[in-house]
């Protein structure tokens, strides 16, 4: 039997106890350790009445500069965080439509529909690399390279990669097919937006506004420029109106005015009177501002800010309100002094549990707090003996394990706001417990919001306390005032959500571990939503979307591989796994962006881009099945127009005749 040293107990115990208590902090550390696309702060602590902004009672404008000073610091003593993204469509989430047009295109041949960017809804447009009318295509490579080969004596050397061709946007005359060819090419490259006869484009920086109703000679009609440490965080288009969201790093000592833009060299000014905070002070880093901009002139029509932290969260829109979401954890500190209070008293004694109730109405940051936590703790563990030590480490680690499974929907919170979109004012503010994924975690539906969280995952991983992985997934439904109606909790344990999909009253979750558990949940009923099916096949799918009202089209891996799946839903008690297909590629945008997912309902076929190339599938007759593979390009994204599919890589596009799947026409750029 090995034998320790008092010196090495009190050390091994020590680091025990140091675990134990600072665990809640590495929790919200992976918990709200998120990549993601966007953020803008806001936060709302309660429910609200819709009134004007200027009348909310949660949140105020700043009085004056030193007021603003004056929140900074006693914000710096708060713990928590929130933050918003433009990451979120309108309306219930349905397959991208496409638009029907008689009587327009070029040779004979009428141009009678067109594929549009998938996105999460009909009705909002989002910045991406491709955007055709139907008669040009629109697109923004990114940088390709190539190699030199250079002939040495005995060997070749292959030289450094280099550009082989500086991104510009390139203007393709697209309709008919047989009269492909690049019209234009603008110096810029980025994300694209467009709005009748104006292509926006978000270059670095620089957001410029181009007329094109001229294809073969775009006209630069204006230029925002980003200033002073401001950079875009989100766009998106609707109603022929760019809504962006900017970020602007907060100057502690000179924290206000701002100007974080300028239209045409002319400066948009942020007084700090203009800006909103919460009433509650917390930690802030960032102004944000949220602007609707004109895309005929550039011009900013409207404008909102607000202060916060830059990190993660989400927006979703309906047709008449912006749901923002910002995830935050409570006190740490109050988290852990609750815990003794609860399970510890026979192990702690009253007067320390006492004294660390207390630090939470302390004037101190969370940090200090805990600090002050562990020399409590420490003082009154060194006080013990040998085996009282041990006892201690061992109930701690059992209890503190039984407590989080019971309470981790206390710790950690997403909070969702409810800003009515006419006047920007605000309508209702609630919260959920855990965190959604992304955009696809949110949906509204006959005025009820729906909202999907894991509980105790962040991106690096789960927890382990006690060996036990201490996640779950669950899904909410809130009414118009963002009250909760119903959940349903507990999807499964251990693992955490790849995939979220609202299809009218129907909910579809996946989660991954070691197997792709595909939930299916009836929320016909707000107040009582229940889960109904569930699946359990390898691998998991990344992406669902709905190709019919009975049928989900999953997209993912397993074993490596890009698998696809066809779910039967038609039967909620019982989903299956109709069809499935391994692709032979180790990865797929459509991983990583819905937008390079197309799908053409008329012709029972979807797109995929792979690695090696592009791929077009049928699920005809609810079979998967590789219709066409076009190797040699570098491909990226897909469109339709008619009947003519142009697959668009990096340096060419193809176009392949749907009818018979022959190529008919390449364009090299």
């Amino acid at each position: 039997m090995t034998n320790f040293t008092q010196k090495q107990l009190d050390k091994k115990f020590a680091i025990v106890i140091i675990v134990g208590v600072f665990f809640i902090a590495l929790l919200s550390a992976l918990i709200f350790g998120d990549f993601v696309e966007y953020g803008l702060p806001i936060f709302f602590p309660k429910t609200v009445k819709p009134e004007p902004a200027s009348e909310i009672k949660d949140i105020k404008k700043f009085a004056s500069e030193e007021e603003f000073k004056d929140y900074l610091a006693k914000g710096a003593a708060e713990s928590g965080y929130s933050g918003l993204t433009m990451d979120g469509g309108l309306k219930t989430a349905m397959p991208p439509v496409s638009l029907e047009m008689e009587g327009i295109g070029g040779g004979g041949e009428a141009l009678e529909r067109v594929s549009e960017t998938n996105v999460q809804v009909t009705g909002v447009d989002e910045p991406d690399i491709v955007k055709t009318d139907g008669k040009e295509i629109y697109f923004s490579p990114s940088l390709i390279y190539r190699y030199w080969e250079v002939p040495m004596t005995t060997e070749k050397m292959i030289a450094p990669p280099y550009p082989y061709q500086e991104p510009k946007v390139n203007v393709i005359s697209a309709f008919p097919p047989n009269e492909l060819a690049i019209d234009a090419k603008i110096d810029k490259t980025g994300d694209l937006l467009l709005s009748k006869n104006i292509l926006v484009v978000f270059s670095g920086d620089k957001i410029y506004g181009y007329n094109v109703s001229n294809p073969k000679s775009p006209e630069k009609k204006w230029e925002v420029s980003l200033e002073n440490n401001n950079y875009l965080v989100g766009a998106r288009l609707y109603k022929d109106r760019i809504y962006l969201v900017s970020k602007t790093t907060v100057n502690e000592y000179n924290p206000c005015p701002i100007k974080p833009l300028s239209v045409n060299g002319s400066s948009l000014t942020i007084a700090c009177t203009d800006i909103y905070h919460p009433i509650v002070p917390v930690p802030i880093d960032s102004t944000f501002i949220a602007m609707v901009l004109n895309p005929e002139t550039g011009q900013v029509e409207k404008n909102i800010s607000f202060v916060g932290s830059s990190n993660s969260s989400l927006i979703y829109m309906s047709g008449d309100a912006i749901f923002a979401t910002y995830t935050y954890n409570e006190s740490i500190t109050k988290f852990y002094s609750n815990f003794l209070k609860e399970k510890a008293e026979d192990l702690i004694p009253s007067s320390v549990i006492n004294r660390l109730e207390k630090l939470d109405s302390y004037d101190i940051s969370e940090s200090a707090k805990m600090t002050e936590l562990g020399m409590v703790l420490q003082k009154y563990i060194n006080s013990l003996s040998s085996d009282e030590r041990l006892k201690l480490e061992n109930e701690m680690e059992n209890r503190m394990s039984d407590y989080y499974k019971d309470h981790s929907r206390d710790l950690e919170k997403t909070g969702i706001v409810k800003i009515a979109v006419d006047g920007f004012s605000i309508a209702a503010a609630g919260n959920v417990p855990g965190h959604p994924l992304n955009q696809f975690s949110l949906d509204e539906y006959n005025n009820n919001l729906r909202i999907a969280t894991t509980i105790g995952e962040g991106w690096f991983g789960g927890l382990s306390i006690g060996n036990i992985r201490q996640s779950a997934n669950d899904v909410y439904v809130l009414d118009e005032n963002l009250k909760l109606q119903g959940s349903v909790k507990d999807m499964g344990l251990t693992e955490r959500i790849y995939s979220v999909r609202f299809i009218e009253d129907k909910g579809y979750v996946v989660t991954f571990r070691q197997t792709d558990p595909f939930y299916v949940l009836d929320l016909s009923d707000p107040k009582k939503p229940e889960l109904k099916g569930e699946l359990k096949i390898p691998g998991y799918s990344s992406y669902l979307h709905p190709i019919t009202k009975d049928k989900i089209l999953g997209i993912g891996q397993e074993n490596w591989q890009v698998k696809i799946s066809l779910f039967d839903v038609s039967s909620p008690l019982n989903p299956s796994e109709k069809d499935k297909y391994i692709l032979n590629e180790g990865w797929t945008d459509v991983s990583n962006t819905h937008h390079a997912f197309l799908l053409d309902s008329k012709h029972q076929i979807f797109f995929l881009p792979g690695s090696q190339g592009g791929y077009v599938f049928s699920y005809a007759n609810d079979k998967l099945e590789l219709k066409r593979a076009v190797s040699n390009i570098s491909a990226k994204r897909a469109i339709y127009i008619n009947d003519y599919l142009y697959i668009i890589g990096d340096d060419k596009i193809t176009v392949l005749n749907e009818i018979n799947w022959e190529k008919i026409e390449e364009l090299q750029f």
